[in-house]
């Protein structure tokens, strides 16, 4: 990974900015009432690819590389036989995201990589759930700026989860728009 700051642009733009702007908008009497991101859990499935180890290596690598923490394999729950799956086998992947590598994979996601996507119009405001969650759903992983595209055998898509303590959709639609995310 690329040389790690101390602080993220948009994490200062969230202390600086985006905090005293919900404070005035949503009338919260208490700096700690304003919404936060607590979280960033990135989620590839890799069902597809169980029979094929090095494809699976490949996927890891690449996400370690994108988030700059390695990936928590999980588990099948319980056994579908319609997809040939077996309790206990690995089906996915995951990493959470906090603190600081949280922050700059937020600044990363907004200010290089979604502008990079072709034919990208905004994320739509329905992807964001009803307790402000944002669902992105990412095609390829080839637009971030770490994954050098000639080196790439296999391209996967993975999932963007950025989780926050908002009470409704209506503050995390403000919460990321006042953020930068563009947001139709």
């Amino acid at each position: 990974m690329s040389v790690i700051m101390k602080t993220s642009l948009i994490q200062e733009r969230y202390k600086k900015e985006v905090v005293p702007e919900m404070k005035k908008n949503f009338k919260y009497s208490n700096t700690l009432a304003v919404p936060r991101i607590e979280k960033v859990v990135v989620n590839v499935g890799v069902g597809k690819l169980l029979r094929e180890s090095g494809k699976i290596e490949e996927v890891e690598s690449a996400l370690k590389e994108i988030t700059g923490q390695k990936p928590i394999k999980t588990k099948a729950r319980k056994a579908i036989s319609g997809f040939k799956i077996r309790q206990g086998l690995e089906i996915g992947m995951k990493i959470t995201l906090r603190g600081r590598r949280m922050w700059q994979f937020i600044d990363r996601l907004v200010n290089a990589t979604l502008p990079r996507i072709r034919d990208f119009q905004g994320i739509e405001e329905k992807v964001i759930d009803g307790k402000g969650n944002l669902n992105i759903g990412i095609q390829e992983h080839t637009i971030f700026p770490e994954i050098s595209a000639e080196k790439v055998k296999n391209i996967f898509g993975f999932q963007v989860t950025v989780v926050i303590n908002a009470k409704s959709h209506k503050e995390g639609v403000a919460l990321f728009r006042a953020l930068g995310f563009p947001i139709k």
